[in-house]
């Protein structure tokens, strides 16, 4: 086999390798009716991705606003997972049957992240209109579900108090859930980047081969 064909031989690895996070697109401006708070764009999801990498365990969440987050105004950034148990389904009255969950992960926007309660701190960080946060799969023990089978959605809400449904602006994905998808290890990162070298230098040595000699 010639070095070029080696070479585009390894392209199915890279066109097959797996996606960098599972991504939700948000529309604008698509409040929920119950909500009674202020329809601002730091309510607003635009965006909502959820990755896992296998290799330290963590998941990588992320949440994009229609403006940037404002840290005096007290509000958060309700992430719900349902790792196999759906024990909570609270949205039925408000039109959101579909999200189940049995953890949460709580982001807020004056500058901290925590699974189920303050104790539980997580690694975030808010940047703008955007936030992310990691959470480490032992702090979601499995009932049973591979990590790639949790769910994920994303609710902005005024304040903490879960029976005030009305100070819920928003869900990512409407009325559903998503899965997270698998990054590349560093291994498989490797592998890419060795391909696209051998791939570069295939072709410049193709390309040399059809140059006709000057001498």
């Amino acid at each position: 086999m010639s070095r070029l064909s080696f070479a585009f031989a390894l392209l199915p690895l890279v066109i097959s390798a797996p996606a960098a996070a599972t991504v939700s697109i948000d529309p604008i401006g698509d409040f929920i009716p119950s909500f009674t708070g202020p329809q601002t764009g730091d309510l607003d999801v635009s965006g909502f991705s959820v990755a896992y990498d296998p290799g330290t365990e963590i998941f990588r969440i992320a949440g994009s606003l229609a403006a940037a987050i404002n840290p005096e105004a007290d509000y958060y950034y309700v992430i719900g997972v349902n790792t196999g148990a759906g024990a909570i389904a609270p949205f039925g009255s408000i039109g959101e049957p579909n999200v189940v969950f049995d953890q949460v992960v709580v982001v807020g926007s004056e500058g901290e992240a925590f699974l189920g309660d303050e104790s539980n701190a997580l690694a975030f960080t808010i940047l703008g209109s955007d936030f992310t946060v990691d959470v480490p799969l032992s702090m979601l023990p499995s009932t049973g579900r591979d990590p790639l089978e949790y769910a994920f959605n994303l609710w902005p809400r005024t304040d903490l108090d879960p029976p005030n449904l009305a100070a819920i602006s928003d869900f990512a994905p409407d009325n559903s859930m998503i899965h997270p998808t698998s990054v590349p290890e560093p291994a498989t990162w490797l592998m890419l980047l060795f391909g696209f070298g051998i791939a570069g230098t295939a072709l410049r040595a193709r390309r040399a081969e059809e140059i006709p000699s000057q001498v």
